[in-house]
């Protein structure tokens, strides 16, 4: 399977002469994918995600989306690339919700009748439906979420990004956000590239996981390996997922379970000790 997205030992100079340099493994994403980027802060995420977008040149490196270099081919690209950014009250413009869905479709002198019918869809698909009307500025963070991800989906984009989908959601809302990318990963086979801190939620989004650390891509691995590798978060500074703590303690007092992905699994494994 050819790569939708592949990024290998880009560099970058921003304007105050900060270098990022992210090397080590070549970043690849395939069609249809759920790629989770983890790193600490300043590790190099948002500088890699904007290279895909297209928003900057790399000094150096390679950067393809599609088989084309998206600073390039910034227009043809971007068609093809829904994003939501982390403060989404940037992102949304519109005086309503529906017409900041229609923002982009209205742009492009989309007829209005099939511009109305696409934001009906989209608007119920993720539950929106009874907002379209509202302001956006009065809005739930979750709502407001939801919006920005109605905007950037609208399209039906191959590539779907987003920085820290999950910051500053409450539990409710985080977990409608992520049934909802499940949803459109799911059924329209939307490629999910997305960064988060959020290592509690990782293995319920990701098919993939990228570590940065230092200037460096150091593991892209599924979630059952990397969450495993208690060791390895300690050692770029991130504080591994709670379930992972917790069950390598158990390993270590000798109990015979092993790191789990998610709570189900977990759950099974303590039900067949106790049992």
């Amino acid at each position: 399977m050819n790569a939708i997205v592949k990024v290998n030992c880009l560099k970058h100079f921003y304007p105050d002469k900060t270098k990022v340099h992210l090397c080590g493994l070549e970043f690849l994403v395939n069609p249809s994918d759920r790629v989770v980027v983890l790193g600490p802060n300043g590790s190099g995420k948002t500088t890699l995600i904007s290279h895909i977008l297209g928003l900057l040149k790399a000094v150096d490196g390679t950067v393809e989306v599609m088989g084309m270099d998206p600073y390039k081919n910034f227009e043809k690209i971007r068609k093809n690339i829904g994003v939501v950014f982390q403060n989404v009250d940037e992102q949304i413009i519109g005086p309503t919700v529906y017409d900041d869905i229609a923002f982009t479709m209205r742009n492009d002198k989309v007829d209005k009748g099939e511009i109305d019918k696409r934001v009906k869809e989209i608007a119920s698909l993720l539950k929106i439906e009874d907002i379209l009307n509202k302001v956006p500025h009065y809005l739930s963070g979750g709502q407001k979420k939801k919006v920005a991800l109605a905007g950037a989906i609208v399209n039906s984009p191959k590539i779907l990004v987003m920085d820290e989908p999950f910051d500053s959601l409450d539990v409710t809302s985080k977990s409608d956000i992520l049934s909802l990318l499940n949803k459109i990963n799911k059924e329209f086979g939307i490629t999910l590239i997305i960064t988060t801190h959020d290592l509690n939620i990782v293995s319920e989004v990701a098919d993939k996981i990228y570590l940065i650390s230092d200037g460096k891509i150091i593991s892209g691995e599924g979630p059952k390996e990397l969450l495993s590798n208690i060791e390895l978060f300690e050692k770029v500074g991130l504080e591994a997922p709670l379930l992972s703590k917790l069950f390598n303690k158990l390993r270590k007092k000798g109990i015979d379970v092993e790191i789990p992905v998610d709570i189900k699994d977990a759950e099974e494994q303590l039900l067949k000790i106790i049992n």
